[in-house]
């Protein structure tokens, strides 16, 4: 029941994101970094984000940060690794960063086998 949940949550997720290239035209820096940080992506450079228009780097540091705790979630990383999702190390010096990436790693080898 429980990985229905988390399957079900992460379609809403992704299933509800906007083009990056609209929200950069919109100014929504916050949302940007959320969208990177809930997916596990490494954090976008500075040059990175100018590239797409005149950035916010404090909104997007904001969204980012709150994306990753949500993304970091070391009760759900198994389930992370078993639907085949890529670990970036984006949790790397986090409190339950180890954590996470062990359990990912459980995932992933499950899935990968």
């Amino acid at each position: 029941m429980r990985a229905l949940v988390v399957m079900a949550s992460t379609l809403l997720v992704f299933g509800c994101v906007q083009g990056v290239d609209d929200l950069a035209k919109a100014g929504d820096w916050e949302k940007i970094g959320y969208q990177d940080g809930v997916r596990g992506q490494l954090s976008r450079s500075y040059s990175e984000l100018n590239e797409m228009g005149p950035a916010v780097h404090s909104e997007y540091d904001a969204g980012y940060q709150r994306g990753l705790l949500e993304f970091c979630d070391a009760d759900y990383a198994y389930q992370i690794g078993l639907s085949g999702h890529y670990y970036t190390g984006a949790c790397e010096g986090l409190p339950e960063g180890q954590r996470f990436r062990m359990e990912w790693q459980r995932g992933w080898t499950d899935y990968s086998n």
